[in-house]
């Protein structure tokens, strides 16, 4: 512990070969580099560092140097985006000036706090924690304390926005972040880092399916394996905010900012006299080895935790496209002993077990299982799974209500809607206030009541409209996109707690809350609602940006797509899916034998490798070729990878080429071989004459030459698939 007169002027940061250095100036600290590692620093080193932070002074400007502060505002003539934003309510005044009060280092953590005051009566602690593996979180508590005997007291501040921000240099030209839709989430977009904002909120209650995910600037064309990239998450189930600014007059000695923070709607936070705003966390990665860099080091840090999976990612049945709304116990049991005749270790009973669900416009809240349907309860069906050994999976959307049933009838204060009127449906439901302590308990009670009663080991937790005119109407009509969030999180907690082993999966209409925020309490997300496999090779190869496989579901559909119409081959269907928490959704009822013992065969393939794909660092290799995709997983050691050649329309070219492969030791041996046992892909050409020494095992290469010459991959039919495995010998 330390106070400002005894600081360090200096603390500089190090993990994962990424430094952080921030000098402790009065009134406020500044972030001198955030970026490549700088390595141990002596006094002189630090005193250089310092000495050359500081900009020149340019017309019609301030009289002294710009700096860019931890918390910039118009206090220190930043006419960017304010770190904070919003105004006492007594008096209106906007325009809170903080200065440093102490701060605390913890060399051996890695860690920073930063203690702050201002003159509106309030403290900010803003915290970064710089960990092993290059990931740097930053979070903050504004706290407004009791302020008893003086003019201030009993006033209160409304909070507006409070944003984080870190600096970007010259060289950060470009931004990647993503937007989407229904089946398409995770869709990249590149602009260039324009002068002025480029801002992207998520004003829908959630992350969304449009979500921005991750915000990356980068170097002049970065790109999977090449480039400078500095990326940003913001850990929010919420709504958020991202931005990128460059003004004409820098950011300091530096460029332009990246940041964000939650977006907070009017009124949501108002701190009077002891209370505290929590922000949610930021998560920053700076790489030189390209996007997969940034992956790599997020995918490390998410395996740290000490929550993540740790047991083998059971291979799932799910029952929605087999069977929707149709629940006979006839064709379930059917489709369960199907499933454990192929190789499935967990059924999940989707939509459509409780009272009045027949289809999407009634049932939401009333969860009890519907007598009309199973008159003997799940318990059948749940003694069939087990009777396999299988693990058993149940449906839920608990934060959302159907206007025709039961609970919205008895408890219509519940609905979080204004008092006057719920406004338009959305997928026929509207959504429940779980902010609304009465409304949580039901939940807590059924959900808690369901899983004792049949010893649930999984639960699919869906999400499947927006939240609009988000108002309380316990609260006088408040706004409760932040209620809802941490009264969410707080449900997840308690049912974790009471049941330990429990696992429960985020899903949102699909992917419309994939975020590092529901991932400190869900144990995976649902990527997408297509299974179409074309679209999912973009959808998956996107959501690894920041997720780990093991954290992505991934399933396999029905010949054709549910979402899509497309036909597309078993092989292809297959191993797409491989590459995740592999699944099946397809009707296995309908499956003749063939089908049946090619299934078979994938669901033993995914177990033999899981401990490869589960554990392994992604690669994605930069092709010019848009209808080609080059990924896979490489162990860390060196010792294996498994590798997808994957062609999803056709080209103008004849042939690809030698293609690099990438993320191989340079220094190790490789066998080659083909994994067959989904089928051989198709081929538009004859195939080069390396694949069949692979297709015997007997091709030998160098990764040195592997990843710089490559191999001169096949021409594949358009919708096709090849699995290639390299083992060092």
């Amino acid at each position: 512990m330390s106070d400002l007169a005894q600081s360090t002027p200096l603390i500089h940061l190090r993990g994962g070969a990424t430094s952080f250095v921030v000098e402790l100036g009065a009134p406020l600290p500044h972030v001198l580099h955030w970026g490549a590692d700088l390595g141990e620093l002596s006094t002189a080193e630090l005193d250089t560092i310092r000495a050359t932070a500081v900009p020149g002074i340019t017309h019609n400007s301030t009289d002294l140097p710009r700096l860019l502060t931890v918390l910039p505002t118009e206090a220190d003539a930043w006419s960017g985006t304010p770190g904070i934003e919003g105004h006492l309510r007594s008096t209106g005044m906007p325009y809170p000036r903080f200065h440093l009060t102490g701060h605390t280092h913890d060399a051996q953590a890695s860690s920073l706090t930063l203690r702050l005051h201002c003159d509106l009566g309030l403290e900010l602690s803003l915290r970064y924690r710089l960990d092993a593996h290059g990931i740097l979180a930053v979070d903050g508590r504004l706290h407004r304390p009791v302020l008893a005997g003086t003019p201030g007291e009993g006033d209160a501040f409304d909070l507006t926005a409070l944003t984080f921000l870190l600096p970007l240099p010259e060289r950060a030209t470009e931004i990647v972040d993503f937007t989407g839709k229904w089946s398409r989430e995770r869709s990249p977009q590149r602009h260039p880092v324009p002068f002025g904002t480029h801002l992207r909120e998520s004003r829908r209650g959630r992350p969304s399916l449009d979500s921005p995910y991750l915000l990356m600037a980068g170097t002049d064309g970065f790109a999977f394996r090449t480039g400078e990239v500095w990326g940003m998450h913001v850990a929010w189930s919420g709504n958020q905010r991202y931005l990128v600014e460059q003004l004409p007059e820098g950011a300091g000695a530096h460029r332009s900012v990246v940041g964000g923070g939650e977006l907070l709607l009017p009124g949501e936070v108002t701190l009077a006299d002891g209370d505290s705003y929590d922000s949610p966390t930021l998560y920053f990665a700076w790489s030189d080895g390209g996007m997969d860099g940034v992956a790599d080091r997020f995918h490390r840090f998410l395996r740290s935790r000490p929550h993540h999976p740790a047991k083998p990612r059971p291979l799932v049945l799910n029952t929605w496209e087999a069977v929707y709304f149709q629940h006979d116990l006839g064709p379930l049991l059917e489709l369960v002993d199907r499933a454990a005749s192929v190789g499935v270790e967990r059924v999940v009973l989707d939509d459509g077990w409780f009272l009045g669900r027949r289809s999407d416009r009634t049932g939401l809240g009333d969860w009890f299982v519907d007598p009309e349907v199973w008159p003997n309860g799940l318990t059948p069906l749940v003694e069939r799974v087990r009777s396999h050994g299988m693990e058993f999976g149940l449906w839920f959307e608990p934060e959302m209500i159907n206007l025709s049933s039961r609970l919205a009838q008895e408890h219509p204060d519940w609905i979080l809607a204004p008092p006057s009127g719920a406004g338009p449906s959305i997928r026929h439901q509207h959504v429940l206030d779980i902010a609304h302590e009465e409304a949580w308990k039901f939940l807590y009670e059924r959900i808690d009541s369901l899983v004792s009663q049949y010893g649930i080991d999984y639960i699919k937790w869906d999400h499947n409209r927006e939240l609009h005119e988000a108002s309380s109407r316990a609260d006088g009509g408040r706004a409760a996109v932040r209620a809802q969030t941490e009264a969410l999180y707080r449900l997840l907690d308690a049912l974790r707690a009471r049941h330990p082993a429990l696992e429960i999966e985020s899903c949102a209409s699909g992917g419309g809350r994939v975020d590092l925020g529901v991932l400190q309490h869900t144990d995976r997300v649902w990527a997408s609602d297509c299974n179409d496999p074309v679209e999912r090779q973009h959808i998956q190869r996107w959501t690894g940006q920041l997720l780990p496989p093991e954290l992505m579901g991934t399933h396999v559909g029905a010949a054709e797509a549910h979402t899509t119409q497309r036909v597309t081959s078993l092989s292809f269907r297959l191993a797409t899916a491989l590459f995740g928490h592999a699944g099946i959704e397809q009707d296995l009822n309908a499956c003749d034998d063939g089908e049946l013992s090619t299934i078979r065969a994938w669901a033993d393939l995914y177990k033999e490798l899981r401990p490869l794909l589960h554990s392994g660092r992604v690669v994605r290799a930069d092709l010019a070729d848009e209808q080609t995709l080059l990924h896979g997983i490489a162990a860390h050691d060196g010792t294996s990878a498994l590798f997808t050649w994957a062609r999803l329309g056709t080209s103008a070219a004849v042939t690809s080429g030698r293609i690099p492969v990438p993320g191989l030791a340079p220094d190790r041996r490789y066998r080659i071989r083909t994994r067959t046992e989904i089928g051989r892909p198709a081929l538009h050409e004859d195939p080069p004459g390396w694949l069949a020494s692979a297709d015997e095992g007997a091709l030998t290469l160098c990764g040195h030459t592997l990843s710089t010459l490559g191999l001169p991959m096949p021409t594949l039919q358009p919708q096709q698939a090849l699995l290639l495995q390299f083992d060092a010998i």
